[in-house]
């Protein structure tokens, strides 16, 4: 009686060290919370919160697009003296979900300004700003006129980036696949020549709990 009585008594240990540990394990990678439950997370390391895109999809995708046309022939065989000049229009969301795509196309933009392979060239919205100050400091009377922006003095530009975000889902019992898909492409505005196109997708899955 007395071995059976330690034996479960044994098992019942072995249960709760088996509990505990795997507790730990699951929690190691959580932040330290403050008192206020606030807590700083490394942007860095990939969030697998839920299966929706994140911050650092963003990232991984952009940085695939840009290198992409900075290897390109386009930019290889570009005069540096006379870099190419770009404006980029807003990737579009193709998806079911909520995405903020001014975040992805900012991040594009930033990298390649970056590289100072190309010139950007402000866009639709942008514009809109920049003749507000161009009014401002032309019709207001405040400055003179040989000190402020003159009209008439833009430089279009000679290409347009431009894409659109897609996503495919895909249900088998409790696992779901999304693919989400990044297409962008370049046009030269004069000729509306597409001279450059590139895709990359990421694939996120998960699992439906069962408790």
């Amino acid at each position: 009686m007395n071995a059976k009585r330690t034996h479960i008594l044994g098992l019942a240990i072995a249960l709760t060290a088996t509990l505990g540990f795997s507790g730990c394990a699951s929690t190691s990678n959580k932040p330290a919370f403050s008192s206020g439950n606030v807590a700083y997370g490394d942007t860095a390391v990939q969030e697998n919160l839920t299966n929706e895109i994140s911050s650092n999809d963003f990232t991984k995708l952009s940085k695939s697009m840009t290198d992409s046309l900075l290897t390109s022939a386009l930019i290889r065989n570009s005069n540096e003296r006379k870099k190419p000049t770009v404006t980029i229009s807003q990737v579009k969301n193709k998806t079911s979900e909520h995405i903020d795509t001014r975040t992805i196309t900012n991040s594009i933009e930033n990298q390649l300004m970056a590289s100072e392979a190309v010139e950007f060239v402000s866009d639709r919205s942008e514009d809109e700003l920049v003749q507000l100050e161009l009014q401002r400091q032309t019709q207001s009377g405040e400055y003179k006129a040989s000190k402020s922006a003159k009209s008439g003095q833009a430089e279009g530009a000679k290409y347009m980036l431009m894409g659109e975000i897609s996503s495919i889902v895909k249900n088998a019992g409790d696992i779901k696949n999304i693919d989400y898909i990044l297409q962008l492409k370049l046009i030269e505005v004069e000729t509306r020549k597409k001279v450059w196109a590139a895709e990359d997708k990421i694939r996120k899955t998960s699992e439906r709990p069962t408790f």
